[in-house]
């Protein structure tokens, strides 16, 4: 699926603050049907606490978050709750229950959201746990015995459990090692274009921004400082994105994707 100009999220005026602590101030960002938009930033400058506060777990001190032409913050709860069923999210360190399965978790949704019985929502979640990539005997394992790469593919599966329009991805491949960390973006290449997905990633990864963003957002001085093409961002006069864009890491990811190697 080929990103649109339709925005199907709209960011005006953001501002979210923590006592005297202001992380965001008038921050505007646009998110567009069918793209891959890639959120990177210093330390401290509010990519999780953005991510949060769109999918309505923080309630921002001023400003709107318009979602399918919506104000998701002016909206009755249930409403509101109703327009949240269309997003999927990944939390960082996957969020899974520890004390269910797999399949469990990824049932959950389906029985407390869509109202399915336990065991249509658990044939369901089997769907759900091969669209992710995991053999079907993860399902039965608990959390703590899986690895990093599989923890994050069953949160993913869980994700996807009430078929999202938008997925929310909190740095989905910190941990992985550089085989698992490239599987899994080819994943949500595969996943975007086949259920025509917007995805709204917040990473640090610049092998990923590479590999899948169709714009890169960068969160600088409180804002959004540029939201553009990878290529147009990386030439943005910023201390952070030179540093950033074309330190040793930055023109090794870069050289690595124009400059792929021939068995690739």
């Amino acid at each position: 699926m080929k990103p649109t100009s339709d925005p199907v999220i709209e960011i005006r005026g953001l501002s979210n603050r923590f006592g005297r602590q202001v992380v965001h101030e008038h921050l505007d960002l646009d998110i567009h049907r069918g793209e891959i938009l890639s959120v990177v930033g210093g330390s401290g400058s509010g990519k999780s606490v953005l991510l949060r506060t769109i999918v309505g777990l923080n309630r921002p001190a001023a400003g709107s978050v318009r979602v399918f032409g919506e104000d998701l913050l002016a909206l009755p709860a249930e409403r509101r709750s109703r327009l949240e069923r269309r997003f999927g999210v990944l939390f960082q360190q996957g969020a899974l229950f520890s004390s269910l399965t797999v399949i469990e978790n990824i049932a959950l949704p389906l029985i407390e959201h869509a109202g399915l019985s336990r065991a249509s929502a658990e044939r369901l979640a089997e769907v759900k746990l091969a669209l992710a990539g995991l053999p079907a005997l993860a399902g039965d394992k608990y959390p703590a015995s899986l690895s990093g790469g599989m923890i994050k593919r069953a949160a993913l599966a869980r994700a996807l459990a009430l078929d999202p329009d938008i997925l929310f991805l909190d740095e989905p491949t910190a941990g992985l090692d550089p085989i698992g960390a490239a599987a899994f973006d080819q994943l949500i290449l595969t996943l975007r274009d086949a259920l025509g997905l917007s995805v709204f990633l917040v990473t640090h990864d610049l092998d990923t921004l590479y590999t899948i963003s169709d714009r890169v957002a960068v969160l600088s001085q409180k804002r959004v400082l540029v939201a553009d093409r990878l290529d147009v961002v990386a030439q943005t006069d910023d201390p952070w994105i030179r540093e950033y864009f074309h330190g040793p890491r930055g023109r090794a990811a870069r050289q690595t994707h124009e400059h792929p190697r021939e068995d690739d």
